[in-house]
């Protein structure tokens, strides 16, 4: 891919204060709750641009979208966001912890030429029309390019990460810890000889999109659209698929509004190819040293290569449901590939949630039985809670996706169902802003 540097807008602390206080996450995890402690953290904080609050009166020439390009030129115009003197690359490092364990991930952003999937860029995922029209309304109206696309590409020579490690070694250009006590830091690459060594690196590669695939399709919408010459690039956060800190996470499902479920119906159909295991419990001490049980044959199954599901429906039993029969997906796979078929998400959507719920192509678009729950701090304890309350009718609890399925299966030109992969933490938004004159 070829890529260069670019003149990033930052938050000039002169100005705005705290710029830790003016970052957010990506726009897609924003919820109304987060929105409005966003708004109260900072009135230069960039929710107001990515996905600032709605209004009743809200019309074709003032709504969320135009309002977002209004506030993005004042704060351009006031200074608060302040374009960097010297072309760069940026180095983004990321410090955090999984459990009992610590990791560092770190990666580069640069201005990445857009290509047409398959010819120098692969996607792994599957999209939807409702945020690739949000985001092209976005863009369209402030001509600025925030949220990071999560590139990843494979380097076993690791030139970029020596650069960013010796980088690294300088005062940052940013640096703050987020409310999940993730630390967030920024360092420019503007030596010459790393700039170069970085651009001759990434021109035989062909990345691969672990997250932003709406984004990267806005950008070549707008591309398109614009006819605009500086839109053929679009910042991008690379990080080395042999990066030591490179961290997926799983993504559990919560099954609701389903007429007539059954968990009892549910196990007895899985039968063949599934050997399902239970694990009864009566008070709560049984239901945690059971839950447990569940867990712990998951990750046996993970570790041995096999496909497996725990399941909870609120009856009194966690369950394991473990495929062992590959070649039942060797015709409902399809065309899938070999790697494809293989994947624990595709397993689950094909042989549990399509054939056996009704949760077929169709629901997934309209988004009416399925909901998501990242694995991260309480979520296992809440997906049990909603199923306990009967705001969901099962969960099914996910093992991560591993990164080599993840570049097989773009290898393949194939793209995974949503939300196969949660990769942790989110690349932030609003550390550097690309505007794209027109």
């Amino acid at each position: 891919m070829e890529i260069r540097p670019f003149k990033a807008f930052r938050f000039d602390p002169s100005v705005v204060g705290d710029v830790g206080a003016c970052i957010a996450p990506p726009y897609d995890v924003i919820d109304e709750a987060l929105q409005q402690k966003l708004y109260e953290q900072s009135e230069y904080n960039i929710v107001r641009v990515i996905k600032g609050k709605t209004a009743a009166s809200d019309t074709d020439s003032d709504n969320v979208y135009t309002r977002g390009g209004d506030v993005f030129r004042q704060w351009c115009d006031s200074g608060a966001l302040k374009a960097d003197d010297a072309l760069s690359l940026y180095a983004y490092v990321q410090n955090f912890s999984v459990g009992n364990n610590d990791f560092q991930r770190s990666g580069f952003v640069a201005a990445g030429k857009l290509a047409e999937f398959g010819s120098g860029v692969q996607p792994h995922e599957k999209t939807l029309d409702g945020p690739k029209a949000d985001r092209l309304k976005l863009m369209t109206a402030t001509a600025g390019q925030f949220g990071q696309i999560f590139m990843l590409y494979d380097d076993a020579e690791k030139v970029a990460d020596k650069v960013i490690a010796n980088s690294a070694q300088k005062p940052a250009l940013i640096d703050f810890t987020d409310d999940r006590s993730v630390r967030h830091r920024l360092f420019g690459i503007d030596e010459p000889a790393d700039v170069g060594a970085i651009i001759q690196m990434m021109a035989s590669k062909q990345p691969v999109i672990a997250d932003g695939h709406h984004r990267y399709e806005t950008a070549l919408n707008y591309c398109r659209q614009s006819q605009n010459p500086a839109a053929r690039y679009r910042m991008m956060t690379f990080v080395n698929m042999r990066n030591e800190g490179l961290t997926i996470l799983a993504t559990h499902r919560l099954v609701a509004n389903l007429a007539d479920f059954d968990i009892d119906d549910l196990v007895d159909q899985l039968g063949d190819p599934f050997e399902v295991t239970s694990f009864a419990f009566g008070g709560d001490d049984e239901k945690k040293a059971s839950r447990q049980k569940m867990f712990d044959a998951m990750r046996s199954d993970f570790d041995a290569g096999r496909s497996s599901f725990g399941i909870y429906a609120a009856d009194g039993q966690f369950y394991v449901a473990t495929f062992k029969d590959m070649s039942v997906m060797d015709s409902a796979g399809g065309d899938l590939s070999r790697a494809a078929k293989g994947l624990d998400v595709n397993v689950l959507h094909s042989l549990i949630l399509d054939k056996h719920l009704g949760i077929g192509e169709k629901e997934l678009a309209a988004q009416s039985n399925l909901s998501y729950i990242k694995d991260i701090g309480d979520a296992v304890d809440e997906s049990i809670e909603k199923v306990d309350t009967g705001q969901s009718q099962v969960v099914f609890f996910m093992n991560p996706t591993k990164i080599e399925q993840v570049r097989d299966i773009a290898a393949a030109g194939e793209k995974m169902p949503q939300k196969s992969t949660f990769f942790y933490p989110k690349v932030f938004t609003g550390l550097v802003i690309n505007k794209v004159y027109p």
